[in-house]
């Protein structure tokens, strides 16, 4: 977790001594954020919709809307602690449409990365290439990290507004999708050299961001870089129009998909 205050400097990582489980970023989201604060989460707040007509199709209680499907995830995981997925994922009338660990890949999977949202087709016109949030395998996926947030999103109905879902508030606090590939490409680096493992990387990428740089020498592990060139990307770009009104971005897209910020 990072963050870059508007008023400038470097972004900052923000640690507890003891790590962060799920339960703690969602007190942070519900109850600590600063005014006013864009939140970038490198999750996906959906699953496809849009290929099919239905996040599941052919189960009769397929969901209409992603906030419906974050209650019904988080009605089937009750039960899973630190709002884990694995009862949605393990569940019959679901685990066809996964692919998990073990080789088990669900009839409904659809093979190859996957089933894919319009604005993963977006990011793949941009160099990137996404993995269905389906898919739960893989240093890739994002198909895990995407199912437990969707719990963490329902907690948070009525609380916090998730773009664009929900409108864009004329102030206050939003939640928006990331993909941290954008924010390294927007940064002058490749989908290819997305990740910086280095101070180094990291602090030339800040600069072209406009960014002051962090301390620090030598090598880094790429969740934190992650955390510290979104937050900047998220500062230097939350103004720009352009990436609040994609031209893929439709009502029925905004209220069964979403969108990836940054994604055009």
């Amino acid at each position: 977790m990072a963050i870059a205050d508007a008023a400038g400097g470097p972004p900052v990582l923000i640690k507890q001594e003891r790590g962060w489980a799920r339960d703690d970023v969602l007190t942070v989201l519900r109850d600590a954020l600063p005014r006013d604060t864009l939140v970038g989460l490198d999750l996906g707040i959906a699953l496809p919709f849009c290929d099919e007509g239905a996040y599941l199709p052919g189960h009769p209680q397929s969901p209409r809307t992603a906030p419906d499907l974050w209650q019904l995830i988080d009605k089937v995981c009750a039960n899973d602690d630190h709002l884990g997925a694995t009862s949605f994922v393990d569940h019959p009338d679901f685990a066809p449409y996964f692919r998990r660990h073990g080789g088990r890949e669900g009839a409904l999977f659809g093979g190859g990365r996957g089933r894919l949202r319009v604005t993963e087709r977006a990011q793949e016109a941009q160099g990137c290439k996404p993995y269905s949030n389906f898919n739960l395998v893989g240093a890739a996926q994002v198909g895990k990290s995407s199912l437990t947030g969707m719990r963490m999103l329902h907690r948070l109905r009525g609380t916090l507004p998730v773009w664009p879902i929900d409108p864009l508030p004329e102030r206050g606090c939003v939640v928006v999708e990331i993909y941290t590939a954008l924010a390294a490409i927007a940064a002058g680096r490749t989908a290819s050299t997305s990740k910086l493992r280095s101070y180094e990387a990291l602090n030339e990428a800040l600069r072209n961001l406009g960014s002051p740089p962090v301390q620090g020498t030598g090598a880094m592990d790429d969740h934190t870089s992650d955390a510290l060139i979104t937050a900047a990307w998220l500062r230097n770009v939350a103004h720009k129009r352009e990436l609040w009104a994609p031209k893929g971005l439709t009502s029925q897209i905004a209220q069964t998909e979403g969108w990836t910020f940054g994604a055009i």
